[in-house]
């Protein structure tokens, strides 16, 4: 199985909402180096419902001229976790995109196993939190800003299932911005 690699934007103290936040802190080049790595390494593309849902309309417009990352989101195999989107809703949506139905383990390790590359996971804070509790989590890549919202999402909130991970590498940029990463132990 090609393992399942996330990134998250989140603040200090977890919040990982609507992280339009994070544009008062620039995007270091150095951080587009690193995200480029995860989605270099990946051969599809794994999202919640909500999250693909802000991603489609977006990436579907952007080009390679708009943004290096373009042809990573628009042409691969994109897998949409969620029990009211169908295959042809997803497809319409968001070409090479198919709906895996409602949160199963079995069928997510199964979409893995079928890249023999990583596979990419962005946002989608519900089903980050299911694929650490269930062991299918290969690493976690948190980005975070020196900023305390204070309110919103958190990525882990109370009630979460505990988890330990451990830190494989970190960086800190020129913006402030903290690069964690992590796997499951």
């Amino acid at each position: 199985m090609g393992g399942i690699a996330v990134h998250e934007f989140v603040s200090l103290d977890g919040v990982f909402e609507d992280p339009s936040w994070t544009a008062e802190f620039g995007f270091d080049p150095e951080m587009g180096d690193d995200i480029g790595r995860l989605t270099r390494a990946s051969d599809a593309i794994l999202l919640g419902r909500r999250t693909f849902e802000m991603f489609a309309p977006v990436w579907s417009q952007r080009t390679a001229a708009d943004d290096p990352g373009a042809p990573f989101f628009n042409d691969s195999p994109k897998a949409v976790v969620s029990s009211s989107l169908d295959d042809e809703t997803a497809e319409g949506t968001w070409r090479n995109s198919r709906s895996l139905g409602a949160y199963d383990p079995a069928r997510i390790r199964e979409f893995a196993d079928s890249f023999s590359g990583g596979v990419y996971v962005s946002g989608s804070g519900s089903l980050v939190r299911s694929l650490l509790a269930d062991g299918l989590l290969g690493s976690l890549h948190l980005f975070v800003y020196p900023l305390v919202r204070g309110t919103g999402a958190r990525l882990f909130p109370d009630g979460s299932t505990p988890a330990q991970l451990r830190l494989r590498h970190h960086d800190a940029y020129d913006n402030g911005v903290l690069h964690l990463h992590y796997t499951a132990v």
